[in-house]
């Protein structure tokens, strides 16, 4: 499987170029950092090198910053996804934390998954300060989900997807980390120009996406594109 070509680490600003992003306000340029760190070394892809050129603190400030709860919203995307209670939920591309403490205090068993070492790192004090016991940090490799067969109720993914290099394998792995009525959930960013988010040549358009999962294995599908003001949701089984 190629390497992932960013980001769990990562999402938001960090997948437009410096060009890009010099010409834009950097309150509408923040993008939600977690999907750029997840799978992308620093030799792959401009979008990888570019969030990789800050540091942790400066991510986890646009992670946990005001404008990104304005568009992603989590209220709605938590009652989304309905009741969390007893569920185990593995959140790739966990970045800050950003919604892995979200679903822990919704009661779910949480992995909150990354490829960032930092980003482990600042999300193992996070919990401890904030004393949560249900979320286990999981530092992944970049070719691979790192999912035991069956192990959890629900994968998300969020502003990620696009970081993602040789998705059908990667997601046939993670089909296969899903238990029998296990569900697929990918937000990301709609590919047309945007106030927020990756540069255009990095979005992928909802079609594409549903097209990778059918050939990962994915059969069920459900597409979501009002519930949030610059992303479409996808769940699939």
């Amino acid at each position: 499987m190629k390497k992932l070509s960013l980001a769990l680490l990562l999402f938001a600003g960090a997948c437009a170029s410096p060009a890009a992003e010099e010409t834009k306000d950097k309150t509408t340029q923040k993008e939600p950092m977690q999907e750029k760190k997840h799978h992308h070394k620093h030799h792959h892809g401009s979008a990888n090198a570019h969030m990789h050129s800050q540091s942790i603190e400066e991510l986890v400030e646009r992670f946990e910053s005001k404008e990104r709860d304005e568009y992603q919203q989590p209220a709605k995307v938590l009652d989304y996804l309905g009741d969390l209670s007893g569920k185990k939920i593995m959140d790739i591309g966990a970045g800050s934390g950003y919604f892995s403490v979200k679903f822990a205090a919704a009661g779910a068993e949480v992995i909150a998954a990354d490829v960032d070492t930092g980003f482990q790192n600042y999300l193992q004090k996070r919990i401890a300060a904030d004393k949560i016991e249900n979320v286990e940090l999981r530092l992944m490799p970049y070719e691979t989900p790192k999912i035991k067969d069956q192990e959890v109720d629900l994968v998300f993914i969020s502003n990620t997807y696009h970081h993602i290099e040789d998705r059908i394998a990667y997601f046939k792995a993670v089909k296969k980390g899903l238990k029998s009525n296990g569900e697929l959930i990918i937000i990301d960013f709609f590919k047309k120009e945007l106030p927020i988010g990756p540069a255009m040549d990095h979005k992928i358009a909802k079609e594409k996406v549903l097209e990778e999962l059918k050939a990962a294995g994915f059969v069920n599908f459900e597409l979501k594109e009002e519930l949030l003001p610059y992303q479409y949701v996808i769940k699939a089984k």
